[in-house]
């Protein structure tokens, strides 16, 4: 089918508006957040329902078009950048929030419905949503399922998978089939969690059906500050260890630090400060000042310099919004950098932020590490010259080195991000053959034509 021929088709089923063919139009998808890999699709179609999104699949389908399922575009693994004249399929109009179901804590909402906005939309009831990605203000739920997204809170609660009860999902054929649904189980195979992380390469996830908690009665959070990064582990590794699971467990570096103080979300740490370590405990009111005492008394047994519990609300929300901002404000330290998402167990973390240390001198590249400490899920930020030749593909090679270091260290090379294309060759450190052929026989089996985000996740 010609160009012009599949723009019409498409305008039919969306509306003239809403198919995108102009190069310059094209631009805005031609990469994600990670803005190493770029392509610019054949085309963008933008539907508005579900019903429209598998007319447009089916329609593509029966030509043999490949297609791409895109949400917010916040991906940092390059899952949504085309490979070979694929169709963007943007689910940004599918923003509703279809049903708020309190008496049951669920919400169903459209896969272009921001991660931020479930919670807005239950949080005068007492109710909120828990996955908490930096990106939560615009990420959408969609995007949030395809990767399995986390964020600072998920310690304690859980990542998306945790809080996916039910999809609505046009098959890469165009059948809609519905997985789930609001109560806890489901009889048969596990669909809903085959779906949630599989980075659009088994269909297009349109409507999704969320567990929502109840908002804890109090909050605290402790901010302490090292002399290292192994006494800030230590002091995790004390917190867990004394049978306390805070809400968050989050540590950032020197260079992180550097990168965020020099942006307007300051909150005035030290200069030279090499650790910061942030604490949120939640709960029953009546138990949080005595879980606080014990965390600062942890903190100061593995040597803090300073530690206390934020005073009020406002510096509460100030602390998270600096550690929050850390990917964005990388760019104080250099014009471009990549982040990795390695996940280790929490025993191991300063024996592999020693060999991310290892891996920046080595290539000359400052490393600044924002990470979960308490689910060991770090993310180093490896900042770069895009300008210096040669500096991107060191970039590339650092990040590929600390993820084997994590895999090394019992880990795995994704957390929260995916695979992508970024990682794709980093599969085969992490999987034998075998296990990538299992991987792509249930692939094959649900898309044997490859039709939905092909050439993702599994290396040529």
């Amino acid at each position: 089918m010609d160009d012009n021929r599949l723009a019409a088709e498409l305008r039919a089923i969306v509306g003239e508006r809403f198919v995108l063919t102009d190069s310059a139009e094209l631009r805005a998808y031609e990469c994600d957040g990670n803005t190493i890999f770029r392509r610019t699709p054949r085309a963008a179609v933008l539907p508005a329902s579900t019903d429209q999104v598998a007319r447009v699949v089916r329609l593509l389908a029966s030509n043999g078009i490949a297609f791409i399922p895109r949400g917010a575009g916040t991906g940092l693994s390059s899952g949504v950048v085309p490979q070979n004249g694929e169709v963007m399929i943007g689910l940004s109009r599918m923003n509703r929030l279809i049903e708020l179901d309190l008496r049951n804590h669920r919400a169903v909402v459209e896969a272009g419905f921001p991660n931020l906005k479930i919670t807005q939309a239950a949080q005068d009831a007492g109710f909120y949503y828990a996955p908490d990605p930096s990106s939560q203000p615009v990420s959408s739920i969609g995007g949030n399922v395809a990767e399995n997204a986390g964020g600072a809170h998920c310690l304690k609660y859980g990542v998306t998978t945790n809080h996916v009860l039910g999809l609505t999902v046009v098959t890469p054929d165009g059948a809609v089939v519905r997985l789930g649904g609001k109560s806890l189980d489901a009889t048969g195979y596990d669909l809903v969690g085959l779906m949630v992380g599989s980075e659009g390469t088994l269909g297009i996830v349109t409507e999704v059906t969320v567990r929502l908690l109840r908002r804890p009665q109090g909050f605290k959070t402790v901010m302490a500050l090292f002399d290292s990064i192994a006494q800030a582990s230590d002091a995790v590794t004390g917190v867990i260890g004394a049978g306390m699971l805070p809400g968050a467990l989050e540590i950032m570096d020197k260079q992180a630090i550097i990168a965020v103080e020099r942006g307007p979300l300051r909150v005035g740490y030290p200069e030279g400060q090499e650790a910061v370590l942030l604490i949120d405990v939640d709960g029953l009111s009546a138990g949080l000042d005595a879980q606080v005492e014990a965390i600062l008394r942890i903190c100061r047994e593995a040597g803090c310099t300073e530690v206390r519990a934020a005073r009020n609300l406002e510096e509460r929300l100030k602390w998270w919004a600096n550690r929050k901002g850390a990917f964005g404000a990388a760019g104080n330290l250099a014009p471009n950098y990549v982040v990795q998402d390695g996940v280790i167990p929490r025993s191991k973390l300063t024996e592999v932020l020693a060999v991310v240390g290892e891996v920046g001198e080595k290539y000359g590249l400052t490393i600044a590490n924002v990470f979960h400490a308490g689910d060991g899920n770090l993310h180093p930020l490896i900042c770069y010259d895009a300008r210096v030749p040669g500096s991107t593909g060191k970039a590339l090679t650092a990040g590929s080195e600390i993820l084997a270091a994590c895999v090394r260290a019992g880990g795995a090379i994704s957390g929260e991000h995916g695979i992508g294309i970024e990682k794709m060759a980093d599969m085969l450190v992490a999987f034998s053959p075998d296990d990538i052929a299992v991987q792509l026989a249930v692939h094959d089996a649900l898309d044997p034509r490859d039709l939905a985000n092909p050439g993702k996740i599994f290396p040529c």
